[in-house]
């Protein structure tokens, strides 16, 4: 069995702890823990898109979270098998509620945060009713589409779901690329004065760059997939993303 690799890393502003590649729940998928080296400031579950198990994308956001003083889990998830992916992010939430109180984290006043098709499903879970009594404290909806994604369990696309929920109003930061090509940055602009509307507190953010670089990342043809960015416009949305997951946590 493989065990998760723990190491120390340096950052851009000082020095975090880095559980890499521990398995969680029954799917056993893998999952990433950033953490700073003092006691966590906000916690943070940070949900990738649709390409099949890309938390590696997500790593450049979420060490600069840790650096900002956050708990950050990133699991692992496929959204092409028969439920869609849910099993396995409700897994991701058992592992939180089990397992962040013991790196200092506060399960019960974490932050959901999501990239793409992962945002739309935080927003769903934000939404709809709690599963085993666990809701979000704030939400983190980074270029989702809250105009038209739905599925039977994720619910109608989040601008319709909104005007019938019962669900408390969380706080929810929106932040969308205005060059965004994968997902238009209409989505965002659009839901939020919805949202507004319906008494949900809402934070929007947008930025210069595009669908990949609001997480700190760039499409890489050859690849077939995204890496860490390079370009300067990039690296300025991914870092506003970063601060604005320090914020929800820190307005808790």
């Amino acid at each position: 069995m493989t065990l998760p690799q723990v190491g120390k890393v340096w950052g851009m502003s000082g020095v975090m702890e880095k559980i890499v590649g521990a398995r969680y729940g029954r799917s056993g998928r893998l999952l990433d823990v950033y953490r700073p080296l003092g006691r966590p400031e906000g916690t943070v579950l940070l949900w990738h898109g649709r390409g099949k198990e890309e938390r590696d994308v997500l790593r450049p956001l979420a060490e600069h979270a840790a650096e900002l003083g956050l708990l950050v889990l990133v699991p692992d998830w496929r959204c092409d098998v028969p439920d869609s992916g849910w099993g396995q992010l409700h897994e991701s939430v058992d592992y939180l509620r089990a397992r962040a109180s013991g790196w200092g984290g506060d399960p019960d006043r974490a932050v959901l945060a999501g990239w793409s098709l992962g945002a739309r499903a935080a927003m769903a879970t934000a939404l709809r009713r709690p599963r085993d009594g666990w809701r979000p404290a704030a939400v983190v909806g980074i270029a989702g589409n809250y105009l038209t994604s739905s599925d039977p369990l994720m619910g109608p696309a989040a601008a319709e779901d909104v005007a019938s929920s019962r669900q408390p109003p969380v706080p929810l930061w929106l932040h969308h690329g205005a060059l965004d090509a994968v997902v238009d940055v209409r989505s965002s602009r659009e839901f939020a004065p919805v949202a507004r509307a319906h008494g949900w507190p809402v934070h929007y953010r947008e930025s210069p760059s595009d669908h990949a670089g609001v997480v700190l990342a760039e499409y890489d043809r050859e690849l077939g997939r995204c890496r860490s960015a390079s370009a300067g416009h990039a690296q300025r949305a991914g870092e506003l993303t970063a601060r604005l997951m320090a914020e929800a946590a820190a307005g808790l």
